[in-house]
């Protein structure tokens, strides 16, 4: 008996002369992310549920042609495409805007702000006539889209995540947006501009903002990019937005239209074909009598 209660006392004073050391923390030099901003709602004056919104009549119409693709009892599968119909009508999500498709898709409000909050296409803040979104993930980065970023905070005067001061420019970095062929490159509202330089990027920002003070378009309308009717130009100025081949030209002021803007028309080699330069051959070559 004697000989199991040795070990057990040996145990027990080693433990009681076991030492217990200080546990200090360190003290974080840098700003911690707060993951939890994209998360959390806060009523603004220009954000909060007692503003109204309605779908205008013609989105109306839109609306019933989306829903009338899913089950009756699966209406609730709509939720994304009316969300961004609403941010493009009313210019951003908001929480009016999201209450609104949880009304008509009969959904508690929550799982409405659940895809919004989750999706990054969904603006829960106010963002300028433009929205220009400048990629810097690794493709884009090394073909220098520090130059781009450099060129929109020097022509826009604002940095990521601002607007600049007229309402017309939001500026933000964003993570890739799957056109690394023809990196560096910006999405500009719905449209993808390619191959730029700081040089070509500050040309299209200035034209861009020329179009818009030339036309009287108001911030926060549709702007130029993201094919916007002329219409929606805001005052009588624009007659229209024709196509000049490879340029949009509205109230005289000419636009570059998406797409490369260093001469290329799609993502083939900067310097010319290398290959599949001549006529096919062997079994794959078609007929010329236009027979099946």
């Amino acid at each position: 008996m004697a000989s199991k209660l040795v070990p057990l006392a040996f145990r027990s004073a080693s433990r009681a002369l076991r030492v217990q050391r200080p546990q200090f923390r360190a003290f974080s030099v840098t700003r911690p992310a707060r993951s939890d901003s994209l998360m959390v709602h806060r009523d603004s004056p220009d954000n909060n549920p007692s503003l109204p919104f309605k779908f205008s009549s013609q989105n109306e119409q839109l609306i019933q042609e989306i829903l009338s693709r899913y089950p009756s009892n699966y209406k609730k599968a709509a939720v994304m495409p009316l969300l961004d119909l609403g941010q493009r009508q009313h210019g951003f999500c908001s929480i009016s805007v999201m209450n609104e498709v949880a009304r008509l898709l009969e959904m508690p409000p929550m799982r409405v702000y659940e895809v919004a909050t989750f999706y990054t296409m969904y603006n829960r803040s106010p963002v300028g006539k433009y929205h220009v979104q400048v990629c810097t993930t690794t493709p884009c980065m090394l073909c220098n889209s520090d130059s781009v970023m450099q060129a929109c905070e020097d022509t826009l005067g604002i940095h990521h995540g601002q607007t600049t001061k007229d309402g017309l420019f939001t500026m933000t970095e964003v993570e890739c947006l799957g056109a690394c062929a023809n990196a560096p490159m910006v999405q500009i509202n719905d449209d993808f501009y390619e191959d730029l330089t700081y040089e070509t990027t500050t040309s299209l920002l200035k034209a861009l903002k020329q179009a818009a003070e030339t036309t009287g378009a108001q911030p926060g309308a549709p702007g130029l990019a993201g094919g916007a009717a002329a219409a929606d130009m805001g005052a009588a100025g624009a007659k229209a937005i024709e196509s000049q081949g490879r340029k949009y030209e509205a109230g005289g002021v000419k636009v570059p239209s998406p797409g490369p803007l260093s001469g290329r028309q799609s993502c083939e080699p900067a310097g010319g074909l290398t290959c599949l330069t001549s006529e096919p051959w062997g079994n794959e070559t078609l007929r010329t009598d236009g027979a099946l």
